[in-house]
């Protein structure tokens, strides 16, 4: 398995403004430069990056600037991530461009994956029938993603409508997309990660790492939180995943490259 890292943690995560009136233009965003990010990332050892939609998109009109900067830092562009609400058929065409806008940017960098959250949780609560808009949203994602050459990937994720066990069993009894177990969201979400990677061996596409403090819902690096990876990692080889091992940490109360070191040396450790 080769080992890569999200550059979320170089300013966390924000959505586009435009995005409050015009859907179709609602991308995430890091605030920080991603050139400081993937230096940082390539330094700590990693092989690999992992970015969100809209950061990508800053390079779209200069495709060479970030095809530049992965050739600098050896770096391969691992995956994309990108989201939606998925379950209000007015905005769902609209949300579904963006998708695509993703996959195909995912693409002409050499991405492999599309890795997507979402499903929203509504203000009047949420009816079952938000699952089925939801499962149904996420098959025409994964048409999207192959259309393009990529593998889509589903991430449960808190404040959606797919945070418990029984919501991850939710969607994935109705959607033949890809699982994208994050192991710090399944725990927070009252899941244990190890048991829900074991649960579907077949759908495991891509794998999100990060450390969970349970007492405050912190996100931490690995091996300074509560959850226990010699099981996580068991499960993934278990299930005869052998892809990439990604660290995707929100956010970190330091510099982000030492956070990337930390998780780098407890992986070297840890699949010694």
């Amino acid at each position: 398995m080769r080992l890569g890292y999200h550059s979320i943690t170089w300013g966390g995560v924000t959505g586009d403004a435009t995005g409050v009136t015009s859907v179709k233009d609602l991308f995430y965003r890091v605030p920080g430069s991603m050139h400081r990010a993937l230096r940082d990332i390539a330094a700590a050892g990693y092989e690999g990056v992992e970015m969100f939609d809209g950061s990508v998109a800053g390079f779209a009109d200069d495709p060479a600037e970030l095809r530049d900067l992965l050739g600098e830092t050896g770096l391969a562009l691992v995956s994309v991530y990108t989201g939606a609400n998925f379950v209000y058929r007015e905005i769902l065409p609209d949300e579904l461009h963006r998708v695509r806008r993703a996959a195909e940017l995912a693409a002409l960098f050499g991405a492999e994956q599309l890795v997507v959250g979402g499903g929203a949780r509504r203000a009047a609560g949420t009816p079952d029938s938000d699952y089925d808009r939801l499962g149904a949203a996420l098959d025409t994602v994964t048409d999207i993603a192959e259309e393009h050459g990529l593998s889509a990937c589903y991430h449960p994720h808190l404040t959606t409508i797919v945070e418990s066990p029984d919501e991850v069993d939710k969607v994935m009894s109705r959607s033949r997309i890809g699982f994208c177990p994050d192991t710090a969201h399944l725990a927070a979400g009252g899941g244990d990660p190890a048991a829900l990677i074991r649960r579907y061996p077949d759908r495991v596409r891509h794998v999100h790492l990060k450390d969970l403090d349970r007492a405050t819902t912190t996100f931490l690096p690995l091996g300074h939180g509560d959850i226990d990876f010699t099981d996580v990692l068991a499960a993934v080889e278990e299930v005869g995943y052998d892809s990439w091992l990604l660290v995707e940490l929100d956010s970190y109360d330091g510099d982000p490259a030492e956070a990337a070191r930390i998780s780098k040396a407890f992986l070297d450790k840890a699949l010694a």
